[in-house]
């Protein structure tokens, strides 16, 4: 059980967590060392973003919030932050359940990841070496085109440094037959062959958990194809995770 308080000192503020254990985890963060992500909403419709923090990283925003379509919003996190972000459509305000991406019938998250098939962006800020990292990954399938990329940065010079990570094709229009999730609005959602079929071989788990014996198949390649800047599954870093360093602002739209 933890408990969390937010204050504030000289304009700086301070996430605490004090464990049942009595230690106490400080994170704080001012405007020298905050990232920005203006996340916007470029959709056929409304978006309900979904923000969940890593173990030890608040839920920025409580987790979630709604965005019009043509609406941005920009949310501050720590300079360390690490966690995910994805959309959640056909979202009801009364009964507050997503069709996709939903997070337990509720606007802010508060800590739930999201139900799969969704598109979302993993971001690890000050990694290794100091990097951010940074992916769209369609491991947990698909659900709206995404795109996440840097403003400003310094980069190495390689293919995957500082660049736009991105699904910007919408594969719910080819999605394959056996994989598609449909509703009375059509089909909404393109789930990844893991979620599909749960096997070890398509989840990279069990003796496939390792790079050398979890290959791409023929659905990996399929996102792939249609979006070559994404994770089309859960091995795919060579071709798909994105670092940068120096980085104050990061736009994330949906589109």
């Amino acid at each position: 059980y933890i408990k969390r308080w937010v204050y504030a000192v000289n304009n700086i503020i301070i996430f605490r967590s004090t464990h049942d254990n009595g230690r106490a985890v400080l994170a704080l963060f001012g405007s020298t060392n905050a990232v920005d992500f203006v996340i916007q909403n470029k959709a056929g419709g409304m978006v309900w973003v979904g923000i969940q923090g890593n173990p030890g990283h608040p839920h920025l925003e409580g987790g979630g919030f709604a965005l019009n379509k043509g609406q941005t919003k920009t949310v501050k996190a720590p300079g360390n932050w690490q966690g995910r972000i994805w959309p959640r459509t056909w979202c009801d305000p009364k009964t507050k359940h997503c069709l996709t991406g939903d997070c337990g019938n509720k606007l802010q998250c508060n800590g739930a990841g999201g139900v799969p098939p969704a598109t979302l962006a993993e971001i690890t800020l000050k990694g290794a070496h100091g990097l951010d990292n940074y992916d769209i990954s369609l491991v947990d399938g698909f659900n709206i085109p995404m795109a996440m990329w840097p403003v400003g940065g310094k980069s190495d010079g390689t293919k995957y440094s500082c660049k736009r990570a991105s699904c910007d094709n919408n594969l719910n229009f080819s999605c394959p037959s056996n994989l598609r999730m449909n509703s009375k609005h059509g089909v909404i959602a393109c789930k990844s062959a893991c979620l599909a079929y749960n096997t070890d071989a398509y989840c990279c788990k069990g003796i496939y958990n390792d790079s050398k014996k979890c290959k791409a198949s023929q659905y990996a390649n399929y996102f792939k194809s249609h979006c070559p800047m994404a994770y089309s599954y859960a091995y795919n870093d060579d071709k798909a995770l994105m670092t940068c360093t120096g980085v104050q602002k990061y736009m994330i739209t949906f589109m």
